[in-house]
């Protein structure tokens, strides 16, 4: 069995994990080393104003003028992984970092997997850090429930989980998938 554990919105929570203030404001996050800076995450607020990934700031504060424009924390990030792997280490010795807020823990004993995965979602809450996780028979699975997940969600047949999805959620899990 696997668990992927997936911090949504990795860089935002990264970026603002310290500033509680701003959760009720919109935020938009640049990637300011770009030739021409993008938003490339944003919170539900930040949506509701019309504000979308791949506008420039300029377009955001158009949209709201309220909008707080944040840029990536590189150490705040680098912080919260080695966060995410810490705890995904408590759970199994197999671990792999798949990508910025996501990781991979591949389980032998399958007893209690998801208590033991909702403990450490809650261990990263009281760390002021958003997860949810997904466990299945294969990493892909785990990683489709993760992101479905709220906060944990175990298949137990894949087929059965993954036939009525359509294929756009491939999109919204992940874009560059």
């Amino acid at each position: 069995m696997f668990a992927t554990i997936y911090f949504p919105n990795f860089y935002l929570q990264a970026a603002l994990r310290h500033q509680p203030e701003l959760c009720a404001k919109p935020v938009a996050l640049i990637e300011e080393q770009e030739k021409k800076p993008v938003i490339i995450q944003l919170n539900a607020i930040a949506e509701e104003a019309g504000i979308c990934k791949g506008m420039t700031p300029s377009q955001a504060l158009a949209r709201s003028l309220q909008v707080v424009i944040k840029v990536r924390a590189r150490t705040q990030e680098k912080s919260i992984q080695e966060m995410l792997l810490h705890y995904a280490f408590t759970l199994s010795p197999f671990v792999e970092a798949t990508a910025p807020g996501i990781c991979t823990v591949q389980f032998t004993d399958y007893r209690n997997l998801k208590a033991k995965l909702v403990h450490v979602i809650e261990q990263l809450g009281e760390c002021e850090i958003s997860a949810q996780a997904g466990i299945a028979v294969t990493p892909d699975t785990s990683f489709l429930a993760a992101h479905l997940a709220r906060p944990v969600l175990q298949i137990e047949n894949a087929k059965e989980f993954l036939a009525p999805l359509p294929v756009e959620v491939l999109e919204t899990v992940s874009p560059d998938f």
